[in-house]
């Protein structure tokens, strides 16, 4: 078993909370409000604002030059390709990434990044990738799921064009060659006595992404606004 599916295992509760939460079903049929779905969106721009930052530390923290390289290729993926998507997503209801940007920050999206961020800066980059990877890793495993169910991707459900992104030949190579990278380090630095650090590390960033969806899930009857 991989170091990725150890990590799983030992977080199978936590994992499936994450996976198969209600809001991701609701993306797949179509039957999430609009305001639960742009609340998500546009803390998620946030949230991928401080996820560059985490891969720009992850630079810092690479310990050899082709680690700098996989870091910097993260990084380009969020600014240049991820955050876009949001931007078109949010400009059908006239918001501008300047209002994105300037939008108010959700309990959860701080809880989260500044995890992440905090593990980065404590630990080695071993420790930072882990956990990114119930981001970064699961995505593409959701999307992937959800793009198997009937009429997920068809026109007529809002939330194709999201579910089409993440399942997609692009985002699933970057999922694919982060989940090589993660493996790669684990090899080298995951020892039999840091693994259940580890361990706790991806559990607690994957809780706090099932967080991240119940934000959404949570005000899915409320008034449209910007969150």
């Amino acid at each position: 078993m991989g170091f990725f599916e150890r990590l799983k295992t030992a977080a199978s509760a936590e994992w499936r909370a994450y996976t198969e939460h209600p809001f991701t079903e609701g993306l797949a049929d179509g039957s999430l409000t609009e305001a639960a779905f742009r609340h998500y969106l546009v803390q998620d721009y946030l949230f991928l604002i401080e996820f560059a930052r985490a891969y720009a530390l992850a630079v810092y923290k690479s310990p050899t030059l082709a680690d700098m390289r996989e870091a910097a290729s993260g990084l380009s993926a969020i600014l240049d390709v991820e955050m876009n998507l949001h931007v078109k997503l949010c400009a059908g209801w006239g918001l501008s990434a300047t209002d994105l940007e300037q939008a108010p920050p959700a309990v959860e999206m701080l809880a989260y990044t500044r995890y992440v961020l905090d593990a980065g800066m404590r630990g080695d980059l071993l420790a930072l990738k882990v956990a990114l990877a119930p981001c970064v890793i699961g995505y593409a495993e959701i999307a992937t799921r959800l793009a198997a169910r009937p009429n997920a991707l068809a026109a007529t459900n809002p939330y194709s064009v999201w579910i089409a992104e993440y399942a997609g030949g692009p985002y699933q190579e970057v999922a694919a060659k982060a989940r090589a990278h993660l493996e790669g380090l684990a090899d080298l630095y995951a020892t039999p006595a840091r693994e259940a650090e580890l361990i706790a590390i991806f559990k607690e960033a994957t809780r706090l992404e099932a967080d991240f969806w119940e934000m959404g899930w949570r005000i899915r009857q409320r008034p449209r606004r910007l969150q």
